[in-house]
């Protein structure tokens, strides 16, 4: 099994927006994680990922972003990716913003380099001077972002003109994470949080700030096995998993332990039984003059 799993392009041509309304905009574990320390730690063992997928992501992403001195994430988190591309752009400055303390300080904790800045902030009103980074990463924070259009106008503000954007996320049409098997029910609520393709690019195009480059796919094993997937799952780490109730939860873990249970056995260098999770990947460029 190849570890690169480069997918087929999507188009990004118009289509009809139907917007809807999330039930959960920032989701309910992220937004307790952002005061509790105890569930931002839970938060970064829970959403860590194998070292050669981390490579084979920040690769992907580096290769996208093009020549770049300084790059911001926006919804660092934890500041796994921070830490990556510092050490995947050997020249760039890495500036990482989220709105919580405790993930900054588990940033800090686990994610610390010479050269990755932390800083506390939101989307919509970033703490960096106009034109200041030369590209921007938001991974898996789209769906949490209660304005998009105002975090585009953001962007477009501190990126220089022709500065890179890429987003990793999954757009609605095309939910399809390892959970939503054991746990169905997940599918539903995260289609009420997640935006449709369109939807999405008409936010960050809008006015002109941004153009599309590319629209994607690329998946990476987030687990060796589905043992270790389960591992990961019981931490609850994922923000999706604040709307289930405990029974829900179990009868979920417990479909997934009924497939451990029946997974063929495998050696650790026995590539067969990873678990895949496949992200899009909407890489934008910033306008001339943005408005």
């Amino acid at each position: 099994m190849t570890r690169f799993q480069l997918l087929e392009a999507h188009s990004f041509e118009s289509v009809c927006i139907v917007r809807l309304q999330p039930r959960d905009v920032v989701g309910i574990f992220k937004d307790i994680a952002h005061a509790d320390p105890r569930l931002a730690a839970a938060y970064e063992r829970g959403n860590d990922l194998p070292g050669a997928s981390l490579r084979a992501w920040a690769d992907l992403i580096a290769s996208q972003l093009g020549d770049a001195d300084r790059i911001l994430e926006v919804g660092a988190g934890t500041g796994i990716f921070c830490a990556a591309l510092a050490e995947q752009v050997p020249q760039a400055e890495i500036v990482g913003v989220d709105p919580s303390e405790p993930m900054l300080a588990e940033a800090a904790r686990h994610h610390g380099h010479p050269r990755v800045h932390y800083r506390l902030g939101t989307a919509d009103a970033l703490p960096l001077d106009a034109g200041s980074c030369d590209a921007a990463l938001l991974s898996r924070v789209v769906h949490h972002l209660p304005d998009r259009p105002a975090a585009a106008r953001e962007l477009a503000r501190v990126l220089r003109p022709g500065g890179r954007v890429v987003i990793r996320t999954t757009v609605r049409e095309r939910l399809d994470a390892p959970v939503y098997r054991y746990w169905p029910e997940l599918l539903a609520h995260d289609a009420r949080r997640f935006p449709a393709e369109a939807e999405l690019l008409a936010d960050f195009t809008g006015g002109g700030r941004f153009a599309v480059t590319r629209v994607f796919s690329f998946a990476q094993p987030i687990a060796r096995n589905l043992a270790e997937l389960r591992d990961r799952y019981a931490l609850r780490a994922e923000s999706k998993f604040g709307v289930l109730s405990e029974a829900e939860f179990a009868a979920g873990l417990a479909r997934l332990d009924a497939a451990v249970s029946v997974e063929p056995a495998a050696g650790p260098a026995d590539g067969d039984g990873e678990v895949l999770e496949r992200y899009d990947v909407v890489v934008l460029e910033r306008a001339a003059e943005p408005a």
